[in-house]
């Protein structure tokens, strides 16, 4: 997977993304919320300092016994909203759509200001994540 941009917000995620060694994008989104939810799960499990841990345990055990697939705790929801982007107009489109995700909700001014996201690399600034690929837009 290489991620060009990324935002985490409150309730969802966004990705504009392309795989690699031709592997088809369903897979690897797949593949990344199999990782990200046991590592979250975990992450939120080995927390003293959450003070919400029990009640999140819950929802995500709720949310599981909902699900034919799920054995323990269910992080993502199961369906996705992809988009495929097919030009350089539609890739720049959804970039700064996703950068611009969290001054539209209010909470920050500029995309850049916001740690959460790709918008700093995208200012010249190097952003919580590594090798992010920056695409002129």
């Amino acid at each position: 997977m290489e991620i060009f941009a990324w935002c985490i917000m409150t309730n969802h995620v966004h990705l504009v993304f392309r795989t690699t060694a031709s592997q088809k994008p369903e897979l690897v989104l797949g593949d990344f919320k199999r990782f990200t939810s046991k590592e979250i799960v975990e992450a939120i499990s080995n927390n003293p300092r959450e003070s919400r841990r029990e009640w999140l345990l819950a929802k995500f055990k709720e949310a599981a016994m909902g699900s034919s697939n799920v054995k323990n705790f269910q992080f993502w929801r199961h369906d996705n909203r992809p988009i495929e982007v097919w030009s350089n107009k539609v890739i720049s489109e959804k970039i700064n759509y996703v950068h611009n995700n969290p001054v539209e909700e209010g909470f920050v001014f500029r995309p850049e200001d916001y740690v959460y996201s790709s918008a700093s690399d995208y200012a010249g600034i190097q952003g919580v994540l590594e090798n992010v690929i920056v695409v002129d837009i």
